[in-house]
């Protein structure tokens, strides 16, 4: 049978306010201890810095294993401690609960200019923290259509990972943030399969079983085809994860479609 981890991670962005963000962590805390997911399906929620400390202390009353349900952070900066005014270190965050941290998320290089160097001395930082990085990674729609698509995510791997990174890779496509639409299937196992044959060559290693999962408008109504591909260990959830039932949904969808199955 098989023990894979698979993972479903909320990423909140800047939404949510508190007392909203609390309720959410509460309602799926709640949820998840009373109808518990496999053992290999971990979920990972990851609210704005001003929600940390609170949905660490919801998550906490609830008693749940983390490896069950844990809480990330949306970013970090490379230095852990500085005169670096409105930026937050991977030790303030770890301090505050955080077991995971996304780094390089579209919306950070193209809104804030984040280099693949940049990200990869996120990379290390989080490491050093005892952190694990999301790390995220995807094409524009020109790129696509141009067929320049691998190279960038050749790129993007050999830029922003570490060699002895120990993360989760997540693609999402730039094209599909936000837009509802998401790859064919075809497509997909087609990328996914493209980025596990680049990352032993980065990694100089084969030995390092790296998570590599979707993101790009996630909803319970994808979920299911999207879990059933091969190649995908999990989704990167954005709209669909602010509200408790649709992102509850989703991690049902997950856990039904990569369910272990008995030998025959």
């Amino acid at each position: 049978m098989s023990t894979v981890p698979k993972f479903v991670i909320g990423n909140w962005k800047m939404q949510a306010r508190h007392e909203h963000g609390l309720q959410l962590a509460r309602d799926i805390a709640h949820a998840m201890r009373d109808t518990p997911p496999p053992s290999h399906l971990h979920t990972i929620i990851c609210p704005p810095f001003t929600q940390l400390d609170g949905v660490h202390q919801a998550l906490r009353e609830v008693c749940l294993p983390h490896e069950q349900l844990a809480m990330g952070a949306q970013d970090c900066y490379p230095a852990s401690s500085g005169p670096f005014t409105g930026d937050i270190s991977a030790p303030m965050i770890r301090d505050l609960g955080a077991r995971y941290v996304i780094l390089g998320h579209s919306e950070r290089r193209q809104n804030h200019g984040e280099t693949d160097a940049i990200i990869r001395q996120k990379v290390k930082a989080a490491t050093a923290a005892g952190i694990t990085p999301i790390v995220c990674i995807g094409e524009h729609l020109a790129e696509r259509n141009e067929g320049r698509a691998a190279s960038v995510l050749s790129t993007q791997i050999e830029g922003s990972l570490t060699r002895g990174f120990r993360g989760i890779l997540a693609y999402e496509p730039v094209w599909a943030i936000g837009s509802g639409i998401t790859p064919s299937q075809e497509e997909l196992q087609r990328k996914l399969q493209l980025i596990r044959a680049l990352l032993p060559m980065r990694l100089m290693t084969d030995d390092i079983r790296v998570p590599v999962l979707y993101g790009g408008s996630v909803t319970s109504v994808q979920a299911p085809s999207i879990m059933s591909i091969e190649a995908v260990d999990g989704v990167l959830v954005g709209s669909a994860s602010l509200e408790a039932q649709s992102f509850l949904d989703i991690i049902g969808a997950a856990a039904e479609a990569t369910a272990p199955q008995p030998s025959p």
